[in-house]
């Protein structure tokens, strides 16, 4: 579990901070003590959680496209950071089809430029770039992927973040281990979680479904994710950038974080288990046409983060599906959207190892 006293007024650059994970971390940062500056473009969804949080306490708040180099370094300068936790992206598949220059804009030169900016943070003790676990050469095959598997990706999205790992992997060596600054990636898989309204997401499709009184359309029912709670994935980057900010020698420059492995679940049961938490009898139906190709199985083994850093998840797919079912329905019914997710964080906190 991240450790507040390590936190308590480090001065955090963390992108992507509008975003519905960036959101959960800033919120979790702020609980802590930590003087984030966030650096993101204004949030696209209405609502959206970053809008529903506040203000939120020792946190600078910076629109910005991580695309236009000149004003990320002066927030950069500004913040004079010791952690970066580089969050921002353009993380949609289906988009990424329909914009895929804009996609690679985002993920690989967006990357390269929040990275120069850092180059010159003076105070600066380790960077963390998020990426996916889509970022694997991805054969349908059902094997758990582990750090060292070959990276690739079909989609235009998968294959900016694996070519946004190539960044990271050539700043490291060219720059980062000159300055005596960790760098490295963290993958992990799909998020779920309350506060989450984005285009093409499984489970904001079925919350806004469900809200009109319709069933969900799947495109594909039987593929397998590895789903999990939102603060499972972050709670690894904070233990990570912690870590890596210690200056041990022996860690690993790429980490995954899963949920546990021996309950993969998929779209189908994801879908009903929802639907069952809201009291849905027949939540989905089956989408007809031609579909953008996806692949139907993708699993981390997460071990890695186990052995290296101490990180374990705490919610079984099951469980972070039912926490999103239960922050949907109490918003839903008129409770704080900022009560709600601290709630949940301090009610993750005291959760053992699943």
């Amino acid at each position: 579990m991240p450790n507040k006293d390590f936190w308590a007024g480090q001065r955090v650059f963390l992108t992507g901070h509008t975003g519905f994970k960036g959101s959960w971390a800033a919120l979790w940062l702020a609980r802590m003590g930590a003087v984030t500056t966030g650096y993101a473009l204004a949030p696209e969804t209405d609502p959206a959680l970053f809008d529903r949080l506040g203000p939120i306490e020792g946190l600078t708040s910076v629109i910005g496209d991580i695309r236009t180099p000149a004003p990320l370094a002066q927030a950069v300068a500004d913040c004079d950071p010791t952690i970066a936790i580089h969050m921002a992206a353009q993380p949609l598949v289906r988009r990424s089809y329909r914009e895929p220059a804009a996609t690679y804009d985002t993920n690989v030169m967006g990357t390269l430029n929040v990275l120069e900016a850092l180059r010159k943070a003076p105070n600066l003790r380790a960077v963390l770039v998020i990426t996916t676990d889509k970022v694997y050469r991805n054969d349908d095959s059902g094997h758990a992927f582990r750090e060292d598997d070959p990276l690739g990706g079909h989609d235009p999205y998968s294959s900016s973040k694996a070519a946004c790992e190539e960044v990271v992997s050539c700043y490291r060596q060219s720059y980062f281990d000159e300055m005596g600054v960790a760098l490295a990636s963290a993958r992990a898989g799909n998020v779920v979680g309350g506060g989450d309204w984005s285009e093409d997401r499984l489970v904001p499709d079925i919350w806004r479904a469900m809200v009109k009184g319709e069933a969900v359309t799947l495109r594909n029912p039987a593929s397998v994710r590895p789903w999990q709670h939102v603060l499972d994935p972050v709670s690894g980057y904070l233990d990570y950038a912690e870590a890596l900010a210690s200056g041990r020698a022996d860690l690993p420059r790429a980490l995954n974080f899963a949920p546990p492995a021996d309950a993969p679940m998929t779209v189908q049961q994801v879908t009903e288990t929802l639907g069952a938490a809201m009291g849905v009898a027949r939540p989905w139906k089956l989408g007809q046409g031609a579909q953008p190709v996806e692949m139907k199985l993708l699993t981390l083994d997460a071990s890695l983060a186990g052995r290296s850093i101490g990180w374990r998840p705490r919610l079984t797919g099951r469980k972070a599906i039912e926490w999103s079912a239960e922050w949907y329905l109490a918003m839903h019914k008129g409770g704080d959207a900022r009560a709600l997710t601290e709630a949940q964080i301090a009610r993750y906190e005291d959760l053992p190892a699943a």
